[in-house]
């Protein structure tokens, strides 16, 4: 091939080939547009290659999210407000019926008037006059207790056998009206006998550490008025038989006007008081934070419990012997909590080491287990514990997070509600509480006798 042949296809062959060069600003370029693409697909997702930018509560990018956080909002909303007025409601219905409930809470009528010897042949009025009185009120309209007349033959006709069954809890209080009633007002005034004493006629018989509350509230206001009235009627009719008797000298009269007005009156019987008042929280406001406490242990102990199950170079425990060890060692544990709740009271004084006294006398905190009190107190604080916590245990391992909360309101109302407060008052709907744990909780029995 000649010479300038050969020339003209090397120029035609570095005309078509490009230069390396030139190949690698192309390769610049197309990166360069490359990246541009990706910048702006970057923008339109929301940012670069970090953390995505915030964004306004109406951008457009979170459309999706607003209806899904709206939609849990609502229905969070709504359980909540469904269980406020399904579980509180528990509390305030405990109460809604009290006064028509009020007749439930049982007072024995007793009439010794005249039944016992040597008294038999004295023609009785005390007695009489006041279970007529009792009687009649049953049939008022207004709220009222339920007065039952009994016969003194059920007691035995022992007037000490009528305390021992308000003692027992067989009836909230007792009148009693005493064999002598009548005989020794009718010896005042006709013997001029000044000893006379007309709170001697009749006894009002209660315990107010059952219930303190149900005694404040409903019954001792209500015998109050009772006693008024009986007093009031029987003065009257008793003053008129004495001042149309012309047999009875003026002078007995005036040597006892005590024989006249009153003429009787009711000694009042109070075999267990409640007091001191540093008590009050070992009945009450303790008991939730019984349970509260009870509650809260549950999230103590887990992360220890999880060591078990958790893959850290060991095999887990099997799920029945976890169990079993979650149990034991809450019940364990309560020993201790439950000693450290009792030593509140024995810090504050409550008393724990009185004497022991008889069932059917006044006495202020007797001990009927003597220096042993506080270890009984103890023991019922722990057994009260190992019911009301292990009861969370297992419904914070079935339910979780977050509705374990709501359990503990659940749990709190309905021990409250129905160990506050007397199921008597309650409507009929709340017997079933009477096998809660803090129904079944009789701490202040163990202090106080």
């Amino acid at each position: 091939m000649p010479e300038h042949q050969r020339s003209n296809l090397a120029f035609q062959k570095n005309n078509e080939t490009p230069s390396s060069e030139e190949t690698l600003s192309g390769r610049v370029v197309d990166r360069h547009q490359e990246d541009q693409e990706k910048s702006s697909d970057d923008e339109e997702k929301g940012g670069h290659d970090g953390p995505p930018q915030p964004a306004g509560f109406f951008d457009k990018r979170l459309k999706k999210v607003r209806f899904q956080v709206f939609g849990l909002w609502a229905r969070t909303t709504l359980i909540l407000s469904v269980f406020i007025l399904a579980v509180l409601s528990l509390y305030w219905a405990v109460l809604f019926h009290v006064e028509q409930n009020i007749s439930s809470l049982t007072v024995f009528v007793v009439d010794f008037d005249g039944r016992v010897a040597p008294f038999t042949g004295v023609t009785p009025l005390v007695g009489p006059m006041i279970t007529q009185t009792t009687e009649m009120m049953l049939s008022a309209p207004d709220p009222h207790l339920g007065y039952e007349t009994m016969d003194p033959a059920v007691f035995d006709n022992n007037p000490l056998l009528v305390r021992q069954a308000v003692f027992d809890w067989k009836a909230y209080a007792a009148i009693i009206i005493m064999p002598n009633a009548t005989a020794m007002l009718q010896q005042a005034v006709d013997q001029a006998n000044t000893t006379y004493d007309p709170l001697g006629a009749c006894q009002v018989v209660y315990v107010e550490a059952r219930d303190e509350t149900t005694y404040l509230n409903y019954i001792i206001p209500q015998l109050s008025t009772l006693e008024t009235q009986i007093t009031s009627k029987f003065g009257q009719m008793w003053t008129s038989m004495v001042l149309q008797n012309t047999s009875i000298p003026r002078e007995n009269l005036q040597r006892v006007p005590q024989a006249l007005s009153p003429a009787i009156g009711f000694s009042q019987f109070n075999l267990r008081p409640f007091r001191p008042a540093v008590m009050t929280p070992t009945v009450t406001i303790g008991l939730i934070y019984l349970i509260i406490l009870s509650f809260f242990s549950f999230s103590f102990y887990l992360p220890i419990h999880m060591k078990f199950v958790s893959s850290e170079g060991h095999p887990p425990l099997k799920f029945p012997v976890f169990i079993v060890w979650r149990w034991s060692a809450t019940i364990v544990a309560y020993f201790f909590l439950s000693l450290s709740y009792s030593l509140i009271s024995l810090a504050f004084q409550v008393p724990f080491a009185n004497h022991s006294a008889e069932t059917t006398a006044v006495a202020n905190n007797p001990e009927p287990y003597g220096k042993g009190t506080f270890v009984v107190y103890w023991a019922i604080n722990y057994v009260g514990m190992i019911a009301l916590g292990l009861a969370c245990e297992n419904v914070a391992m079935v339910i979780g997070q977050p509705w374990t909360a709501l359990w503990l309101i659940f749990w709190v109302i309905t021990n409250v509600s129905t160990s506050f407060y007397s199921l008597d008052l309650a409507p009929k709907f709340y017997y079933w509480s009477s096998k809660l744990p803090d129904r079944r909780y009789s701490s202040y029995t163990a202090a106080s006798g």
